[in-house]
């Protein structure tokens, strides 16, 4: 029995730790796997996770919020690759994530409002307007454009004043003519075969020395060809300009100023703060306007340089031999007393060693001086064998991304104090007692690898750059009136050079080697083959000093300038600057406007049948009527009818808030399939009224076809009266991501 005690522990032990929820080192190891495969959503969930479990831990906090603004900015990357693709539900469906990781990513409504202003403007409705603006619709963004009531070529010839002509061309179209009481009328003849409207009157316009108009979209007003009657009569339009890619005020300078010579515009008015340009002139002037700038308005390209720097020191030294005294030093040491062989009048002569350190005799005692009196030093010999091997090896392997014609500087190293101006020791004072640094000023310099570059981009993919690179470094000392300055050995290469994308460029190399060789020792003894080593010493020292410096420079933003930029403009004379439309085929006119009250009813072509019959794809409500009381919630379904290859489907749904309210939205099954996942993002603004709703299969997938529920809407009656669900604009798009022509229903709710 025992032996199977053990093994149930540990059985139950597993269990009861299983059943346990993760710790906080848990959820952290999680977090940092999904944070290093870039699954930011996933990593900031396992943080916000152990965030609740200890809420004071400052780490966690930290990581949260910066995983909540990551995620946000992947979404928004994700969101803009989508509209580059111009796949706006999925767009859409990015920009909400990233707003929902990220509520105060400002960014993130910004694109999520753009976004639902190119759906809106891909059903021909506009968009909606924050109740605080006035609507756009309330000013003309042109001057009144010209519509005729038919639009038949013209077929024409005639010799006449060149009113009739003028009120004969006007009467063909279904125009008014007008005047100008300075028009001075004069015969023309005039043929025009097969030709429109506009240009019929451009080609009388041009003979009769006049130009016309529109006043209305019925009237044209016709009036001599003269600067001044076109500045005053001729329509003028405003428009902003916002510039993506200029990077200081001088460039905007640079573009008005060449707007103003090209195209002689009177008012346009720089904006720094907005990087924006507001032009005032004829539509056909800012037409051009606009047309230059988006030629111009290019992101500049953007250059990633490669630069290392190598510089390699070697140092070898090498002392061998016996170097023996090269000097014998010989002493006087005199012995404290000296006694004389005779004495003089029976008195005795002694002498003393004086006090003094140099030894004193006196002359009498010369006589007796002997060997005992001196000392010889005898020269020693010293046996020497060094190697010393010192080896530096410096690397630098910067990188600097700059713009086309911008200045980069990188500094790499240390600055150092250098002292400039001059120093005095004061006045009337000691140098003892008053520092010599008083008027002393310092410099810093900058020592170690300093790179200036200046590239430019050639539309061949070449690289032209201008470049100073400096190599440096502190090499000693010196003192200079007391001070101690640095000595500085620099290496510099300043010089102009055109390079391939990726061609690899030595810019400097400085290769220093110095050998000294040096002997010590008896002179004559010292030249002996075998005696040499034994009274002399050789030393012999090997410098090496390499710098390399090496640049690489990569394209990696090229200039995107395309066909359309390259193309010709017409632009009219000197005096009348203008654009000429592209012409339709004549043999097919124009459908008339339907919001034209003078345009005459007539049957549809064979060919438009098609376009004017209701789509046979329905979108409709189940159930269409539905009573519920306040505080109640009910499912509504959004059905689809006879739909071919159904994609994806953008809904905008409008309905009274004051009486109900969309609570949720679930899918139906319908276009999952019942085999995939599908993607529902969705929007609910309840002040407004409105419902955002963007339902998607999985990409790469086939549409669905058939009847069946789209979405199921989870509505909540909050008020008493009657609301209509209504689907207000529907994007649908099949698998090629071309519009499916869908009518959509309504739906009534009653509230008691």
């Amino acid at each position: 029995m025992r032996r199977y005690v053990l093994p149930s522990v540990l059985v139950v032990a597993v269990v009861i730790l299983a059943g346990c929820p993760k710790n906080n080192q848990n959820y952290d190891n999680e977090a940092k796997k999904a944070e290093q495969v870039q699954d930011y959503d996933t990593a900031l969930l396992h943080y916000q996770q152990a965030l609740r479990l200890k809420p004071d831990d400052p780490e966690f906090r930290i990581k949260v919020d910066q995983l909540r603004f990551e995620a946000a900015q992947f979404h928004l990357e994700q969101g803009r690759k989508f509209l580059e693709q111009n796949n706006l539900t999925l767009a859409l469906a990015e920009f909400q994530k990233a707003k929902t990781q990220d509520s105060s990513n400002i960014a993130a409504d910004q694109e999520v409002q753009r976004t639902l202003n190119m759906v809106a403007a891909e059903q021909g409705v506009p968009a909606p307007h924050p109740s605080d603006m006035q609507p756009e619709s309330e000013f003309l963004s042109m001057p009144p454009e010209l519509k005729p009531l038919s639009r038949e070529p013209i077929n024409l010839k005639m010799t006449n004043d060149g009113r009739v002509v003028f009120e004969t061309i006007g009467k063909l179209a279904g125009l008014s003519v007008i005047f100008d009481p300075d028009f001075n009328s004069r015969r023309i003849t005039v043929e025009l075969p097969n030709v429109t409207l506009e240009q019929a009157l451009d080609a009388v316009a041009l003979e009769a020395k006049a130009f016309w108009k529109p006043v209305t979209p019925g009237i044209i007003l016709v009036a001599p060809d003269q600067p001044q009657k076109r500045r005053d009569l001729e329509d003028e339009v405003v428009k902003t300009f916002y510039l993506a890619n200029t990077l200081t005020p001088q460039d905007i300078t640079e573009i008005v100023t060449g707007l103003r010579q090209l195209l002689d515009l009177k008012r346009v008015q720089q904006v720094n703060s907005q990087n924006a340009i507001v032009v005032r002139d004829t539509e056909d002037k800012v037409l051009l306007a606009g047309r230059i700038l988006d030629n111009i308005d290019k992101a500049r390209p953007e250059i990633l340089l490669q630069v290392e720097v190598l510089e390699a020191s070697l140092d070898n030294l090498n002392q061998l031999g016996i170097l023996p005294g090269q000097s014998v030093a010989l002493a006087f040491t005199p012995r404290t007393s000296v006694q004389p062989n005779s004495t003089s009048t029976g008195t005795t002569v002694t002498t003393t060693t004086p006090t003094s350190t140099v030894p004193q005799i006196t002359l009498n005692n010369l006589a007796h001086l002997s060997s005992a009196d001196f000392s010889v030093t005898l020269p020693g010999a010293s046996l020497e064998a060094l190697l010393t091997d010192t080896g530096t090896r410096i690397i630098q392997d910067p990188e600097v991304r700059v713009s086309d014609g911008q200045q980069a500087k990188l500094r790499i190293g240390e600055k150092v104090p250098i002292a400039t101006g001059s120093f005095q020791a004061g006045v009337g004072v000691s140098t003892s007692t008053v520092s010599p640094l008083v008027n002393t000023q310092f410099q810093y310099q900058d020592v170690g690898v300093n790179i200036d570059v200046t590239p430019r981009v050639h539309p061949d993919n070449d690289i032209s750059m201008k470049l100073k690179i400096e190599v440096s470094a502190v090499t000693g000392q010196s003192n200079l009136g007391g001070i101690e300055q640095p000595i500085i050995s620099q290496r510099t290469v300043e010089h102009e050079v055109r390079l391939r994308e990726g061609e690899v460029s030595i810019l400097g190399g400085l290769i220093q080697h110095t050998v000294t060789n040096s002997i010590n020792g008896w002179p004559g003894v010292a030249s002996v083959p075998f005696f040499k080593y034994f009274f002399s010493q050789t030393s012999k020292e090997v410098a090496d000093d390499d710098v390399i410096i090496v640049i690489t420079p990569h394209i990696i933003r090229m200039p995107s300038i395309t066909a359309a930029n390259l193309q010709t403009i017409a632009t009219g004379s000197d005096t009348n600057v203008r654009v000429y439309r592209e012409q339709f085929d004549n043999a097919t006119p124009a459908p008339l406007s339907s919001g034209n009250p003078a345009s005459p009813t007539t049957a549809p072509a064979a060919g438009q049948t098609a376009a004017i019959q209701a789509p046979s794809t329905i979108l409709k409500f189940e159930p269409a009527t539905t009573n519920m009381r306040p505080g109640d919630t009910a499912t509504i379904g959004l059905e689809v009818q006879n739909v071919h290859d159904l994609f994806s489907i953008p809904l905008l749904l409008q309905y009274d808030p004051k009486v109900i309210q969309i609570d949720d939205v679930r899918s139906g099954g319908f276009l999952s399939g019942g085999t995939q996942e599908i993607a529902i993002v969705q929007h609910v603004d309840q002040k407004a009224g409105q419902a955002i709703i963007s339902a998607s299969r999985q990409p790469g997938t086939q549409g669905i076809n058939g009847s069946g529920t789209l979405l199921g809407l989870v509505v909540r009656a909050v008020g008493p009266g009657s609301a209509t669900l209504q689907v207000a604009q529907v994007n649908a798009r099949d698998s090629q991501q071309h519009n499916l022509p869908i009518s959509a229903g309504t739906a009534t709710i009653q509230v008691k």
